[in-house]
Order: structure tokens, then C-alpha cells, then sequence
């Protein structure tokens, strides 16, 4: 079955957005800058279905990666996925986080290690989950406060690739000689187009009303720094 995709990814710093038809990707659109995933992926967006229009193709469903992750990335993303899914009548796609990063490891691998992409959750803490190579989920996503000694059970058994923006952080505490780090692998909408492809194909959609993205933990509002400092004041 030959699809054409929209598929989102905003849960981290990168804001990503693609087109894809019968898994080519036909416009691919990321940034690395950080910080502008509510003026950018309106931007992307507006661009891919520009060229949706000048090829005279029609869409069949939207893609978002789901989280865990930034909860404004996150909140920015499936917004605009709940959308156009909405106003376009397109079913709505969902793919977990990690297992996109996971994803975009597998082939890189050797054969029995396991995979482990880590989401930085601020400070010492992680989002993170345990894969085999043929992403088969070994551990459910977890946060995780990284110490000295952190997944040596895993580590004991076989050798551990750790990737994602949490995992650069994590690195002086995880020493064990099984472990292993690879760098800047980032969850991108490009990544998400197989992922997105087979579930179309199985009909694992989410009600569009109701869907939120997995969050992992609540989001808890701070009080920025000057305003602490000038109500001591």
C-alpha cells in the first residue's frame, strides 16, 4: 500500500518536519537551533503542503512523535498534528520517542547489544528505555536520576549503546566497559517515516480528540530567577 505521510517530531531541541510517499521522502525540513518550534513548524508545515498542493497529492495520514520528551516541544507538535488531522479528516499516526531513536540505531549496532536512547530530562535525570536490536522493548521508559552505577544490572550481561541528548550528560557516570556512546543522534521526522508506514498499514491510529502525548512526568512551572530576586527584595 503506497501512503503519503506528514510526519512531526518536535520533543526535543530539533524541530523536524517531512513529506514521504511509499516511504521516499519528497521534503524534509529540520532545525537545530532550538527554541523556535512554534514559529517553525508552522513554517514547515505551510511548506510541505504547498508541495502537497503543486503535485496534486492528498494525504493519508499525520505522524507525531508522541514523547516523551520537551513538554512544549511536545505540546507544539501534537497540537498541530491533532489539527490538521482534524481539519484535513486524516487519521492520526503516534510514535514513541525513543523508539524512533531507537530506530535510527538499529543498523548500527552488533548483533545481540542493546540499545538504550536517552532523553535529557534536566539535571541528572533521563528518559530512558531499554530496546533490542529489532526494537523489541526490553524496559519501559523510565525516568532515571544517572549515579555512579546506574545500569550496571544491563551492562553485567552484554555490551549497551547509549545515545540522545541525555546521554552526552550521563557519559562520566556510566564507566562500565560495556558501555557505549555514540553522539548527536537527535529524533527526527525523516526517522519516523517506516515507523509511521507500518503503523498505517496495521490501522494503529488515535482518536484525535482525545490523544495526548506521553509526558512521563507533570510539568512544573517555575518562577524565573529575577522575580525571585526582586520579591525578596
Amino acid at each position: 500500500m503506497c501512503c503519503t505521510l506528514l510526519t512531526i517530531e518536535t520533543s526535543t531541541s530539533v524541530c523536524s518536519c517531512a513529506l514521504s510517499r511509499g516511504g521516499e521522502v519528497l521534503v524534509n525540513r529540520e532545525n537545530y537551533e532550538g527554541l523556535s518550534h512554534a514559529s517553525l513548524l508552522g513554517l514547515f508545515v505551510h511548506e510541505i503542503m504547498e508541495q502537497v498542493r503543486r503535485e496534486g497529492l492528498r494525504l493519508d495520514a499525520v505522524a507525531v512523535s508522541s514523547g516523551p520528551g520537551s513538554y512544549t516541544g511536545l505540546r507544539i507538535g501534537v497540537s498541530t498534528a491533532k489539527g490538521l488531522s482534524y481539519g484535513l479528516d486524516l487519521p492520526l499516526i503516534a510514535i514513541p520517542t525513543p523508539t524512533i531513536m531507537a530506530s535510527m540505531m538499529a543498523g548500527r549496532v552488533g548483533e545481540g547489544e542493546w540499545l538504550c536512547p536517552m532523553i535529557d530530562a534536566r539535571r541528572m535525570e533521563v528518559y530512558a528505555t531499554f530496546y533490542d536490536r529489532s526494537l523489541n522493548v526490553l524496559r519501559e521508559t523510565s525516568a532515571d536520576i544517572v549515579e555512579e552505577g546506574s545500569y550496571v544490572d544491563w551492562l553485567d550481561q552484554r555490551r549497551v549503546t547509549f545515545f540522545g541528548d541525555g546521554a552526552t550528560k550521563c557519559r562520566p557516570m556510566i564507566t562500565h566497559p560495556n558501555a557505549r556512546f555514540v553522539e548527536d543522534v537527535h529524533p527526527l521526522a525523516s526517522a519516523m517515516v517506516p515507523l509511521a508506514e507500518e503503523a498505517f498499514r496495521a490501522g494503529r491510529f488515535e482518536d484525535t480528540a482525545y490523544f495526548e502525548p506521553f509526558y512521563l512526568k507533570e510539568f512544573v512551572a517555575t518562577v524565573p530567577r529575577n522575580k525571585l530576586i526582586h520579591s525578596k527584595a
